[in-house]
């Protein structure tokens, strides 16, 4: 299957299945107590770790989501092994990532009033690719522009003004304004 093509609900639904079944065997290695929900959302599988415990809980997110990641990545790699296609499934453990999600909009549009304020652009902290498209979509919504800049693992977000008709003859062919990460 092409990257691009659209995956059917069952296609998705599998993939979720076998990270699902990945995720269960990695919590019994750990001897962690946890439930495990899947689903779609917005086109893509995902999988959800849910427990009593905080104390496990934490350990499955980790400092900054760091475990988190790392789990999402592990599950992708077990659902390409079985189907042989790269998987967008995300992984969540305990709400995390909508909590995440939240923080980085609330960053993202103190970020917007500073250059609303001051005019000139703001730079934010390196962040991963998930929270700056996070950013990156906020700063749109917002009718403003943004751009990565960087390598990774210092890759960060600067939010611009929008631009204007005289910055478009100005800048012609500087590639600074670009808009995609």
């Amino acid at each position: 299957m092409v990257q691009d093509e659209e995956r059917s609900v069952e296609q998705l639904d599998r993939e979720a299945d076998i990270a699902a079944d990945y995720l269960e065997g990695l919590l019994d290695i750990a001897d962690y107590e946890g439930d495990i929900e899947m689903g779609v959302r917005n086109g893509r599988p995902m999988v959800q770790i849910v427990a009593d415990d905080d104390t496990d809980i934490k350990h499955l997110i980790g400092r900054n989501g760091e475990v988190v990641d790392a789990l999402q990545q592990l599950c992708r790699l077990a659902v390409q092994q079985e189907t042989g296609e790269r998987s967008h499934l995300i992984v969540d453990v305990d709400g995390f990532l909508k909590r995440k999600r939240q923080i980085l909009r609330d960053m993202a549009l103190d970020a917007v009033d500073d250059v609303r304020e001051t005019g000139e652009p703001v730079d934010l902290k390196p962040m991963n690719s998930f929270e700056r498209k996070i950013i990156h979509d906020v700063v749109r919504d917002e009718g403003l522009r943004s751009r990565s800049h960087g390598e990774e693992p210092k890759r960060y977000v600067t939010i611009y003004l929008k631009r204007t008709d005289v910055d478009d003859e100005e800048l012609e062919d500087d590639d600074e304004y670009i808009v995609e990460d």
